[in-house]
């Protein structure tokens, strides 16, 4: 059996409870596209769910309020609080690698933020299998994951490259993938993995899942100027929507974004 080991800088990072606001806090992108996909590939309920790193339980209790039964693990003491409050959410402390459910026995695996924060492959693998373990036969995955190139867009448009210290960070980022933050710049993150545009869909296959896709969540639409307010204005939303689901297909801007989704089945 697995300890939960959450690296000290990441528990650092979440223990304020802010990371419930960031979603919730005004019009994004990343929730609302999230939701739209969600919608698009998760089975209708009453199916079944475990949200593993569901964190303060945003999407666990959107998707209780939907009708689906629920059931969120954090390593995070405060995200458990918070996601215990949520009607129809059961939460407790667990680790992505050491699941606390059945083999075979849920419809549904979200892990919409574990493969960030596990920064061995070994580790990234050992999740998805644990995902593959518990979820029934024909039972959906979706797997979210940071790309690589994120900072290196968010460096330009909020100026961190005038840091040489964020340019070393970035230029990391590239190479490796391997973000590390030492001046624990709220701005910068804290300790985790990048994804490469072809990663997500490597490591899903070596974990022995089916049917497998991997999709950009907000696109470049993520820095586009006057973004939040579009998305507050009904018919801006609708086409900014349509745009991103057209660019999907695309392999050549897949990794334009700041989030990718990986959606598999087991077979």
């Amino acid at each position: 059996m697995i300890r939960m080991a959450v690296d000290d800088e990441v528990l650092a990072h979440y223990s304020s409870g802010k990371e419930q606001g960031r979603l919730l806090g005004g019009p994004s992108l990343e929730l609302i596209r999230t939701r739209v996909l969600l919608e698009r590939f998760l089975p209708p309920p009453p199916a079944t769910v475990l949200d593993v790193g569901g964190g303060a339980g945003v999407h666990a209790g959107w998707l209780a309020g939907r009708g689906y039964h629920v059931r969120l693990v954090d390593p995070v003491p405060v995200h458990v609080e918070q996601a215990r409050s949520l009607p129809g959410v059961r939460a407790e402390l667990g680790d992505a690698r050491d699941l606390p459910a059945l083999a075979d026995s849920v419809d549904t695996v979200l892990l919409l933020g574990p493969l960030y924060h596990l920064t061995d492959r070994a580790d990234r693998i050992r999740a998805l299998t644990e995902a593959r373990r518990v979820l029934a036969p024909g039972g959906t995955i979706a797997v979210a994951v940071i790309s690589r190139y994120a900072p290196m867009f968010d460096g330009y448009w909020y100026g961190y490259v005038d840091d040489p210290d964020f340019v070393h960070i970035m230029m990391t980022d590239l190479g490796s993938g391997q973000h590390r933050n030492p001046r624990r710049v709220p701005q910068w993150f804290t300790t985790a993995h990048f994804h490469g545009s072809d990663e997500l869909e490597q490591e899903m296959a070596e974990a022995g899942f089916a049917d497998r896709r991997v999709l950009p969540v907000e696109g470049p639409l993520h820095w586009a100027p006057g973004i939040e307010a579009r998305l507050a204005d009904p018919d801006s939303l609708a086409t900014l929507l349509e745009v991103l689901e057209a660019l999907e297909g695309d392999p050549g801007v897949r990794a334009a974004t700041a989030h990718l989704l990986g959606v598999a089945t087991k077979q």
